[in-house]
């Protein structure tokens, strides 16, 4: 009995360790528990843009169907798209990176544990004030590529364009810290031994993935700088 009981303890304990309670995800920064709430993040925001485009598609249904507005159609259009883009495609992608590229290349942790956490917390903090401008009855609704002049005020004077490029300047910041946190982690955590040449197939994606949002982001930040400031 004794000799049972000093085995299973500190198994115990080890258990409770590894099973951090909910209050430890919104603090964690482990690269796996990190690359898990992006994967859940963006499939939750798949649920949004998926019931958005539903019901684009049931306006669409009949000739002459009033289940939506004009107005309404617009919105749900520019939301739909943005939500698939900035909120699904390239949150799990990075989610997938943050889980799997440390442990791929023998690293104990991403290079900017804490940089890592920062850049997801700035997504469900992008998507929810993105998506909070259907409460103020005026979602963005120039399509989510929001091509200029159709986007600036003498167009589009409702709230939702601001909405919507806040919103994106947010998200790109998080990108942007979350491929360079992929960069310099595959740079410089390789484990002894592992050259860039003996990486996986995905850490190399990932590695030029993140290169490619690097080169872009910044510039769709500075064009929404610039639209965000244009005047009446």
């Amino acid at each position: 009995m004794t000799t049972n009981t000093l085995i299973s303890t500190p198994l115990a304990e080890d258990e409770a360790t590894r099973s951090p309670s909910l209050l430890a995800w919104f603090s964690t920064v482990d690269h796996k528990q990190v690359g898990i709430l992006y994967i859940c993040t963006s499939l939750a925001f798949l649920l949004i843009g998926g019931l958005e485009a539903i019901i684009i598609r049931l306006q669409l249904f009949v000739p002459n169907n009033t289940l939506v507005g004009p107005q309404l159609f617009n919105q749900l259009f520019t939301m739909h798209g943005t939500t698939m883009v900035f909120l699904v495609g390239m949150p799990i992608f990075t989610g997938f990176a943050n889980y799997f590229v440390p442990l791929m290349i023998g690293a104990r942790d991403v290079a900017f544990p804490r940089l890592n956490a920062f850049g997801y917390w700035l997504v469900p903090f992008g998507g929810l004030l993105l998506h909070y401008s259907f409460l103020t009855g005026s979602a963005p609704n120039a399509g989510w590529f929001n091509y200029a002049p159709l986007s600036e005020r003498a167009y589009s004077s409702l709230q939702g364009i601001d909405y919507w490029l806040i919103a994106l300047l947010v998200l790109g910041i998080g990108s942007v810290s979350s491929a360079i946190n992929i960069i310099v982690t595959i740079l410089i955590c390789r484990a002894p031994g592992m050259s860039l040449q003996r990486v996986p197939l995905f850490v190399w994606m990932m590695f030029i993935t993140s290169i490619l949002v690097i080169l872009a982001i910044p510039g769709l930040n500075s064009a929404l700088v610039l639209l965000l400031a244009t005047g009446p």
